[in-house]
């Protein structure tokens, strides 16, 4: 490539945004096994090249790296990563390794897309390399961005001892511990409403991908990438919500103040065994020790974000996917709740953090115009606000219920508002329909 093409603004922003990824992956393998004593994302993934791994993320990243490839190379590509997957099971079952529950298969998938990104480069040139090097890269993102997630909820448990609970506890009785509330009802709804929250709680990435694909499924076509989609919006709401975590550290209801979801917090480190049946008392709060295995990942509720950002990517598809983002979204707002997994507050906060990052993403590609650059701001002050009010004040939270709750969803929806404001203002408006001249009857 010639010299003055490096020069070009997106390319330098292609390999500054490289760098600072691959600056950013040694970072948290060198903090996970400083900190944690843990391998970090890359020695994880590059385990999975031999290793049994988990298949889902492999599988997923490898659906939407084929965006990029014509249908006779989708074939290609997933009959090869079958193929390999078929010799790697036959491998182990011949040794009788001891493979995890759940971890069968999936290899293929990881040798597929490096395999891919062998062709681009030897055999591929100009934008028909660039272009399935982008999906390459798309889809390694994608199991790159799970594996460095994991990595960094154990980071957060061993570098952050004391959790913040009673604080978010006390300041969510402002809005009547809907936490609570739920996990009363989803504990008389059955086994049924517990199996679907708990499915959908556990498959959000399967509901993002399906939205991307939706949204990615004229790449190969059009041979280029849309300006904005999902996975855009999902990566960077994965690379920024963690860091709050560090500032924030919170294990939730059913582990602060129940027997623990899995038996990694339990009655033993709990705070008292009230949950679901008897809100927590209205006290002084102070934060408190916890275990060093339960991530401290309640807020903001990245559930949350990642469900609402799959909401709004599925407004522009088909009805039945409009349906499908709608339930996923109730779905997973109502698992979040109702298996204790955090409180109303974390909810209200994901939801601002969400739509600011989209509308942060969405700014970027229109070139940061006055409109998007104040709602982003206005978002990030709203999120700010909301942190250290639920830090700061909890004790007048849960004493003026009648005041702060309603300020509390005030402050979510005024964010909500803004946005559709902001993103009607930005659809291209449909050409008026000219009605046409009456022409003269003929003599």
């Amino acid at each position: 490539m010639q010299l003055a093409q490096w020069r070009r603004p997106r390319v330098i922003l292609w390999a500054t945004a490289g760098v600072v990824a691959f600056g950013f992956l040694i970072t948290v393998e060198i903090v996970a096994r400083r900190c944690a004593g843990v391998p970090g994302p890359i020695t994880a993934q590059a385990r999975e090249l031999v290793f049994a791994p988990k298949p889902g993320p492999l599988y997923g990243g490898l659906a939407l790296m084929m965006v990029v490839l014509t249908w006779r190379q989708r074939f290609i590509a997933l009959g090869a990563a079958i193929g390999i997957d078929v010799v790697f099971v036959l491998v182990r079952w011949a040794v009788d390794a001891n493979v995890p529950e759940g971890h069968f298969f999936g290899n293929g998938a990881l040798w597929a897309m490096l395999g891919c990104a062998a062709f681009a480069i030897t055999r591929r040139t100009g934008r028909e390399r660039a272009l399935l090097l982008k999906g390459v890269g798309l889809g390694l993102l994608l199991v790159t961005g799970r594996k460095t997630g994991d990595t960094w909820l154990l980071i957060t448990s061993k570098t952050r001892p004391n959790v913040l609970d009673p604080y978010v506890a006390t300041a969510d009785h402002a809005l009547g511990n809907p936490s609570w509330v739920a996990g009363r009802m989803l504990n008389s709804a059955g086994p049924v409403a517990t199996h679907v929250l708990a499915s959908v709680y556990a498959q959000l990435a399967v509901a993002a991908v399906v939205v991307a694909l939706y949204q990615l499924r004229n790449v190969a076509s059009e041979r280029r990438f849309p300006r904005h989609h999902l996975v855009r919006t999902f990566l960077v709401i994965g690379l920024l919500g963690p860091a709050v975590y560090m500032i924030f550290p919170v294990v939730g209801p059913v582990f602060a103040y129940g027997p623990g979801a899995s038996g990694t917090g339990g009655v033993q480190w709990a705070v008292a065994n009230l949950w679901p049946h008897t809100p927590p008392p209205i006290g002084v709060p102070h934060a408190v020790p916890y275990d060093g295995i339960t991530p401290r990942n309640c807020m903001p509720s990245l559930h949350t974000a990642w469900a609402t950002a799959i909401f709004i990517h599925s407004r522009q598809g088909p009805r039945l996917l409009r349906y499908a983002g709608t339930f996923w979204l109730i779905a997973t707002l109502s698992a979040t709740l109702g298996f204790g997994y955090h409180y109303g507050v974390d909810l209200v906060a994901g939801v601002v953090f969400s739509l600011t990052v989209e509308t942060a993403m969405r700014t970027y590609d229109r070139g940061w115009d006055r409109s998007g650059v104040k709602l982003v701001a206005y978002g990030t002050a709203v999120f700010t606000v909301l942190l250290l009010t639920y830090g700061f004040l909890p004790l007048e939270m849960a004493r003026h219920p009648w005041a702060f709750g309603p300020l509390v969803i005030l402050a979510a929806a005024s964010m909500i508002y803004g946005y559709v404001r902001t993103t009607q203002r930005w659809e291209p408006k449909a050409a008026p329909t000219l009605r046409a001249e009456p022409q003269p009857e003929p003599v």
